[in-house]
């Protein structure tokens, strides 16, 4: 994937399960932590957050597993931006460990742009997040990341 890298996280010695694997749950876990840091990126900051009350939901996740993690590995998640409209983003994940270049899993997220005020609603993007989740793009339309879809997850018109 042509995706920017924008988390590197150790494996937490309680985050490995009987088999010496990462449990399923630690994936979501790195991969929300993930998210955040995308949101510093793009400019949905703390500081942000706090003169806006503006922040993202996450509206759905799919995930695939690929190969299994171990304890001493290091995971790395790659991100791109597969599709934006004025307040949704779709982004697709791999998840890497540092031995090897191929992904160990595959995330892909709707996520939408929300004032929490009362009652808490949709709210558009400024000019400059988009400007910036724009120059994560790979390409219009998503084609160029190849993480496996089990079933399509797509920004709609409405």
């Amino acid at each position: 994937m042509a995706g920017t890298m924008i988390l590197r996280s150790a494996i937490q010695p309680e985050w490995i399960d009987y088999n010496g694997h990462l449990r399923d749950a630690y994936y979501v876990v790195v991969l929300s932590s993930a998210i955040d840091a995308l949101m510093e990126r793009v400019g949905l900051d703390e500081a942000y957050r706090a003169r806006t009350r503006n922040t993202l939901y996450s509206l759905e996740m799919h995930m695939h597993w690929l190969e299994e993690v171990k304890a001493a590995d290091t995971l790395e998640i790659d991100a791109v931006v597969l599709g934006t409209d004025h307040k949704r983003l779709h982004i697709g994940c791999d998840v890497r460990v540092t031995r090897q270049p191929k992904p160990v899993a595959t995330a892909e997220f709707m996520l939408l742009h929300v004032h929490q005020g009362e009652p808490p609603g949709a709210t558009p993007f400024p000019t400059e997040v988009q400007a910036a989740i724009e120059q994560l793009r790979v390409t219009a339309d998503g084609s160029a990341w190849p993480g496996p879809r089990s079933r399509e997850l797509a920004l709609k018109k409405r």
